[in-house]
């Protein structure tokens, strides 16, 4: 349990130090490159979801992560011998969490990849936690049944 605590910790802390870089060294709403044609680095404030969906409804967003934090544990304890879904787990974890600080202190999130060669949300490394967590355990579930 404590390799899990311990995944979640440092994906949180360089989610908000990837955060913390950006917000000192690039104004908002600037853009950076970063891979050519491929990605490029922005600091957007978003105070919705994807696509700014419910944008301002900060309350709502700490309902659902309370909401989320408290069912993720759950899990945790209850495939807590289950090494792939604890590892599915922590990274939902550490995703749900990173944005949370972010809301908590800013009341929005700090968004800074952005993908040039599609109409794509710009997302963090909380959101890419959340994503391959998310998608791997419904993998995995569906996997099993």
């Amino acid at each position: 349990m404590l390799y899990y605590l311990l995944l979640i910790i440092v994906l949180i802390g360089l989610d908000q130090f990837v955060k913390w870089w950006i917000t000192a060294h690039l104004a908002v709403g600037a853009v950076h490159g970063f891979i050519p044609g491929l990605i490029a680095l922005t600091n957007l404030h978003n105070d919705g979801a994807a696509w700014s969906i419910l944008e301002g409804q900060q309350w709502f967003f700490y309902l659902i992560t309370v909401v989320a934090v408290v069912a993720i544990c759950y899990l945790m304890r209850r495939w807590r011998n289950n090494r792939l879904k604890m590892i599915t787990l922590s990274l939902i974890m550490a995703g749900a969490l990173g944005n949370f600080i972010d809301r908590l202190h800013q009341h929005y999130v700090v968004d800074m990849f952005d993908l040039l060669p599609i109409n794509f949300p710009v997302f963090n490394i909380a959101d890419v936690c959340l994503t391959i967590g998310v998608v791997t355990l419904i993998i995995i579930i569906l996997k099993e049944d």
